[in-house]
């Protein structure tokens, strides 16, 4: 058995960024399913796991994390001499950069995305009705901050800098999810999005994480 479980579902956003941090560092770990419509997470041994009943749930020997963002920088940092860096943790500009760019991500684009996201995909799964007012209002939003990432990677192939790190990792499932709708045309218009979202969306890690999906 590995020595790292995580208990979550493969199409849960947060889970793959959690799952992908893993692959990227080559880690193994177990994938523990929790059924999400039964209210698993919302009852034991789940709660106890995470008391605000939601996933993913990362053990890792005697320590238990929640709160994707938390988990992946612990991964990055505990196991930073492994795969990918992620953090650079070599040198403090670069990983002060990519501190910046991380919050970017939570405070400014996953917000909107999220939405977006809800409204475009997660709805219909639900068997709920998207708002087509919403769907223009929180694109408005997005293409807004879009810009500000054309900008920035106009600079640099990734946000941080040359490098690959956790910055750009925490964009993929929510991206994912959103260029399987027609919002991807705010993505594909920006030529310099595009391109970043085609380096980052053809790692391994990540395509190892979308096969968990079909599994």
């Amino acid at each position: 058995m590995a020595g790292i479980k995580v208990h979550g579902v493969p199409i849960s956003t947060t889970t793959m960024r959690v799952l992908t941090a893993l692959y990227e560092k080559g880690l193994d770990f177990e994938l523990i399913p929790v059924d999400m419509k039964g209210g698993a997470h919302k009852q034991e041994p789940l709660i106890s796991l995470n008391p605000f009943g939601q996933i993913p749930v990362l053990i890792d020997g005697d320590l238990t994390l929640f709160e994707s963002r938390a988990v992946t920088e612990y991964i990055a940092e505990e196991y930073n001499d492994k795969g990918e860096k992620l953090l650079c943790q070599g040198c403090k500009k670069l990983k002060a950069i990519t501190k910046v760019w991380l919050q970017v991500e939570g405070q400014q684009f996953d917000p909107i995305a999220s939405k977006l996201a809800f409204e475009r995909v997660f709805k219909g799964m639900l068997g709920m009705t998207t708002d087509p007012a919403a769907v223009e209002d929180l694109e408005a939003k997005l293409v807004k901050v879009l810009d500000i990432y054309e900008a920035r990677l106009s600079k640099s192939p990734f946000l941080a800098g040359d490098c690959f790190t956790l910055a750009d990792l925490h964009h993929l499932p929510i991206i994912y999810y959103l260029m399987g709708t027609d919002s991807k045309k705010l993505f594909q218009s920006r030529p310099k999005v595009s391109e970043w979202i085609k380096k980052i969306t053809a790692r391994p890690a990540w395509v190892k994480v979308l096969h968990l999906q079909k599994q």
